[in-house]
This record gives C-alpha cells, structure tokens and sequence, in this order.
C-alpha cells in the first residue's frame, strides 16, 4: 500500500498519541489530531468524543488511513468501557465505512490474551491465534475490536491491522515490562510497516521490541516489514536489583496480564 499521507490519529493527546505525534511525522506522514481532551500548542486538532457521530465523520472524512489510539486504557466499569472503547471504536469503524479510508490501525492490547500463562524457558513464544482470554472489561473491549475489525474486513472490505500492545514507554518500569515493552522508536516502526504493508485483510500482530526476554511470537509484525531495533535487556539489571526475579505464583510473571488479573489500574475518571 502506498504510503498514506493524511492520518487520522485518535487519542493524540494521550501517552501514546503524543509520543507517535512527534515520531510519525519522520516517515512522511500529515497527522490529523482526535482526542476528547484539547491539546496544548495544536491549534488545528480536533477536540471531540467518540460518541459525537457528525464530528467523527468530519474528522475521518478524506483521511488516508486512521491510527485508532482513543479510548480508556485501564480497567473501568463496564458502562464507561461500553461507550469508550466498544461503542467508540464502532462508531469509528462505522464512520470509515461511510467515508472509504481504506485503513485502520487498531490500538489492541495484551490484555485481550490476559490470561494466557506465560510462556517457561523453552516453552513456544505465544501465537498471534492464542484464543482470546481477557482478563478485564478493558481487555474484552480490545477482543470486540479485534472481532469487530474482522467484520469490517470480511463484510465491507476495510482493512485493519490489530496490534497487541505491549508497553510502549520511553523504558521499562517493571521486570514484567522487559518482556513486552515497546520503545516509543519501534512503535513507530511498526505502526509505519502497518500503515503501509500490501494486502493486510485483518491480520493481527504483537506490538513489542526485538526484546531478550519476549514471551510472544513477532512473526506477522515482522510479515508487515517491522524490523524492531530496541531490546529492553540493558535496563534489566536494575529493575532485578530493585524489584527482584519473576516469582513463580505472581500473576504479574504468570499471566500474560499481569497485575491486571486480580488487581487492574483504574482509570481515573
């Protein structure tokens, strides 16, 4: 697929957002900037919900392709997932039909695998087609978009890319982290290889750097031209000294989840 030149970019004004705000424009790309929350210092961006069906449309309208990165990114009550992420994240795929973007890529999460164990030494890294198992609200609205994008696909021909993210953070925070993170740079990377790789239907990939410690599968990443350059392996040493070894018994080494299994961040709001 040629290069897109206007992206759709939802959630622009959250971690993610703003870190793929200053690194996508490197490869190319015009962003148009979606968030519920204004955003400081871009004037142009647009300030509206995912629920505001004429104002979504507005902004999909003419865009080459969208990175879906809106939505609550914690645990929450069902009811503010329900709009958030599963209502939201339909209206957006509705709105895409409406208007012909060929392409989105949806911000998916580990968490709608949550309760997959972790892989063991010498255990198989985790497949693309584990089954879902989420282990929160958050992480079912990740399995709908999943689900939902591959409706999309099969019955309007509108393409998606689904990446499990990780965690995408200047450097990991925890000794799970190493085996997930994502550097801002190969997030970069990857979402470019998503927005432009040929004939991707729905195909679903993991989101993480080249890391020592990876417990899942990059294969379908690196099918799209992902070509990750990062590996969390030289922050391992103090996060160990500070935080000791994975333990078995604790969720957060024994799940894919983590901590989100028995004891998930709230959102705030």
């Amino acid at each position: 697929m040629p290069a897109p030149r206007t992206v759709l970019l939802t959630g622009a004004a959250g971690g993610l957002g703003t870190l793929m705000r200053s690194l996508l424009p490197e490869y190319g790309y015009t962003l148009r900037l979606f968030d519920a929350r204004p955003i400081e210092q871009e004037p142009d961006a647009i300030t509206a919900d995912l629920s505001d069906k004429e104002a979504l449309r507005a902004a999909v309208r003419g865009a080459d392709a969208i990175l879906h990165l809106a939505g609550i990114s914690l645990e929450a009550p069902f009811e503010k997932i329900l709009q958030s992420n599963i209502e939201g994240t339909y209206n957006l795929y509705e709105a895409a039909r409406r208007e012909g973007v060929p392409r989105i890529v949806f911000a998916s999460s580990n968490h709608a695998v949550g309760f997959t164990p972790t892989p063991r030494t010498g255990d198989p890294l985790i497949p693309v087609d584990t089954p879902h198992r989420p282990d929160t609200f958050y992480g079912l609205s990740k399995a709908f978009g999943e689900d939902l994008a591959q409706l999309y696909w099969d019955k309007h021909g509108l393409e998606t890319v689904s990446v499990r993210i990780g965690s995408c953070f200047p450097e990991p925070t925890s000794v799970r982290m190493l085996s997930l993170w994502l550097s801002p740079a190969d997030g970069a990377r990857l979402f470019h290889a998503a927005l432009t790789a040929e004939d991707v239907g729905h195909t679903i990939v993991y989101g993480s750097s080249a890391n020592t410690r990876l417990w899942w599968d990059l294969t379908t990443a690196r099918e799209l031209g992902y070509e990750p350059l990062d590996d969390s392996e030289p922050y391992a040493g103090k996060l160990i000294a500070e935080q000791g070894e994975p333990t078995v018994g604790n969720p957060a080494h024994g799940y894919l989840g983590g901590h989100f299994v028995n004891d998930p961040p709230i959102w705030p709001r």
